[in-house]
């Protein structure tokens, strides 16, 4: 460990933490079993110092969220250091599934932070709701101004950084009467090269975004309303450093109409309901690669229609939820390489092989106040699913490795947790336990040559894989005062069949350069732990302190598994006067010596970084003007981490500037 890495790491243990003031008594809410990111309800100015990060950057914020980054653009959420397929990422309760076999557009990568009002990150079992997880779940919820009086609000805003001559520009406008209200959001980024520290530009790391938010609601009486919202979001000429190809065109089509109804009853108190569809293409190229060994395109395309249903309301001491909820997706993935020669045939498979998936689940909630200082919060659910292969060539490739294969696949998934809560005045205590599976995603269970560039393998998909299936441990210890808060918490996954890759020489890699051929299997177990630690203090009026530590380590027998934290650690301290901002911060992260050779992982050194920012509030009338400005990563400090694919280098000394007016 370097010096610099020492003494970010030793100041970590000086009174840094969350602040947060003496929490009420309201056990209910203390029982949630999630975590809420706070983006901003209304004008974007509220947001924190640097308000035109990207929404990867807040979702970084949270201790059970690592990002796995391939580029500047579109990082990969890890909760609880497992990989997407094990956890449930929606937008406003939707279901969306990513078009890249590369996973180089996540769900994530359509919402942005100017449009979101927060994200919901459930661990384990509490994040079931929307669908059958191991990890847990994200649900990113967009901002909604509401009925009320008639007014207009909004704001236009425009920053740019210098790391990568990003610049940024977009318009956010609300209006909102007695009967009706529509939010519309529109933001605009363009990126060159980024500069890794010292200054080494790191090619093909640009990209385009546009993005388009509107949501509208109308009231039908005091007890009804009704909303549609879209999302249109398009990006182009997007570099990825760490994989062999970049993406010509990310683009989505997201819809929904949803009732609401106040049902009057206090056994059955609310009631909503939503129909939504929506769509992703996603096209991979290599035109802009100067040498490659063969040009390839690799399009693929999701559409996705589903809808939910919930029901909440008192019956006594419980607080009970039921949600139904289902939804039919269509996955296709395509790759032609092209021939250098000209008497030679193009080559063409299908990567997904059309994957047709047909979901339904229930889920049920209870939160029980047992009494004054206990509580208890139970969840139970049931869900079928059906794979269908529609293509016959597709199924056909399959059945070279899997003779017997069906053209279909039904599968029962149950899920189960139980958590207790015991609140007696500052303290805070929670333990509890969960039970879930999950199906193979459609990469694992019907995926045809995908290349993974950090191992250098192809992988074939696997259709006759058992569930995989979670046994989950948690508890959590909080003390909280008006001026110092604390909290450590544990979570602990045995995983039974694991699916992961396993080697198969008598097969040969159609990449060219590849090591050879994965398939999908299971291992029998494998286990998943992870600590945080999070502390502050107000050290005076208008000056506070925030820190934390996050610790994970990821095992089955004597293998590491991949794509797991190191001990970790951030800090700042922020002093705000009047409408003046002024916050200092550090992160890094010891060496990782606890990786996983066999997928293609190398050391990572320790690392820390500091940054410095501030901000300034101008007022006039009914309108405000926002001035913010700052300096990441403030020495230019040349790192990598566990979480960069290929360790491509992460952004060297960046300055941004940040303009929001308000009215």
């Amino acid at each position: 460990m370097n010096r610099i890495s020492k003494i970010g790491l030793l100041t970590v243990f000086v009174p840094f933490g969350i602040y947060a003031q003496n929490q009420p008594t309201d056990s209910l809410k203390q029982i949630q079993l999630s975590s809420v990111i706070i983006v901003g309800q209304q004008h974007i100015a509220n947001k924190k110092v640097k308000v035109l990060s990207s929404l990867d950057s807040y979702l970084e914020t949270n201790s059970a969220i690592n990002m796995i980054r391939r580029g500047a653009y579109a990082w990969e959420p890890l909760l609880n250091g497992m990989a997407t397929e094990r956890s449930v990422v929606t937008i406003d309760g939707m279901r969306i599934y990513g078009a890249c076999t590369d996973k180089m557009d996540p769900i994530t990568s359509y919402v942005e932070i100017t449009n979101l009002s927060q994200a919901n990150v459930h661990s384990g079992q509490a994040g079931a709701a929307n669908g059958a997880t191991i990890a847990g779940s994200v649900d990113l919820v967009r901002r909604q101004s509401g009925f009320g009086k008639s007014n207009v609000r909004g704001s236009f805003f425009t920053g740019i950084e210098t790391a990568n001559v990003q610049k940024i520009a977009g318009t956010s406008l609300q209006y909102g009467s007695e009967k009706f209200f529509t939010d519309v959001d529109f933001t605009y980024r363009d990126a060159e090269n980024y500069k890794a520290g010292g200054g080494k530009e790191v090619l093909y790391s640009q990209f385009t975004k546009y993005n388009l938010s509107a949501i509208s609601g109308f009231k039908i009486d005091e007890h009804q309303q009704v909303k549609a919202s879209l999302i249109y979001d398009r990006a182009l000429n997007v570099g990825y450093p760490a994989l062999p190809m970049d993406v010509s065109l990310a683009k989505a089509f997201i819809g929904s109409v949803q009732y609401d109804r106040h049902l009057g009853s206090t056994l059955v108190d609310y009631w909503q309901t939503k129909l939504y569809y929506n769509e992703v293409t996603h096209i991979m190229d290599d035109t802009k690669r100067p040498d490659v060994p063969i040009r390839m395109d690799m399009p693929g395309w999701t559409k996705t229609f589903g809808y939910y249903t919930k029901l909440n309301g008192v019956m006594d001491n419980h607080h009970w939820l039921l949600n139904l909820s289902g939804h039919y997706n269509k996955s296709r993935a395509e790759m032609t390489m092209f021939s250098n020669n000209v008497n030679e045939k193009d080559m063409f498979m299908l990567t997904w092989p059309g994957v047709h998936t047909f979901y339904n689940g229930l889920f049920l909630e209870d939160k029980l106040q047992i009494n004054e200082k206990w509580n208890m919060l139970i969840t139970l659910g049931s869900a079928l699913q059906y794979n269908q292969v529609k293509s016959d060539f597709g199924y056909e490739s399959l059945r070279i490795f899997y003779p017997e294969m069906s053209h279909t696949k039904m599968r029962w998934l149950k899920n189960a947790a139980v958590k207790m809560n015991y609140g007696k005045q500052q303290w805070q205590f929670s333990f509890g336990t969960g039970y879930g599976e999950r199906a193979p995603s459609v990469s694992e269970g019907y995926g045809f040559y995908l290349f993974n560039s950090a191992d250098k393998f192809d992988y074939i998909g696997n259709p006759d894989m058992h569930n995989e299936k979670s046994l989950e441990l948690n508890s959590s210890v909080s003390f909280a005062t008006t001026k110092f808060s604390a909290k450590a918490q544990v979570d602990y996954f045995r995983i039974y069949d694991y699916v992961i890759g396993f080697n198969h020489s008598d097969y040969i890699p159609m990449t060219i350069g590849a090591s050879g051929v994965r398939i999908y299997g299971q291992l029998p177990k494998a286990d998943i732990f992870n600590a945080t630690l999070s502390f502050g203090y107000q050290i005076f009026e208008g000056l506070n302190s925030s820190g934390k530590m996050v610790y994970r380590r990821g095992k089955s027998g004597n293998l590491n598994l991949p794509q797991i934290q190191p001990l970790s650690y951030g800090a700042s301290l922020k002093y705000q006067l009047k409408s003046t901002t002024i916050e200092t911060g550090m992160e890094g992260a010891v060496a990782q010596t606890k990786y996983s050779s066999s997928f293609g992982e190398t050391p990572v050194g320790a690392y820390t970084i500091f940054n410095l920012a501030a901000s300034k509030q101008l007022n006039f009338a009914k309108q405000k003007l926002v001035l913010k400005a700052g300096v990441e990563n403030l020495f230019d400090t040349y790192y990598t981490t566990f979480a960069d694919w290929n360790r491509v280098p992460r952004m060297g000394r960046n300055v941004f500037v940040n303009i929001v007016y308000g009215f």
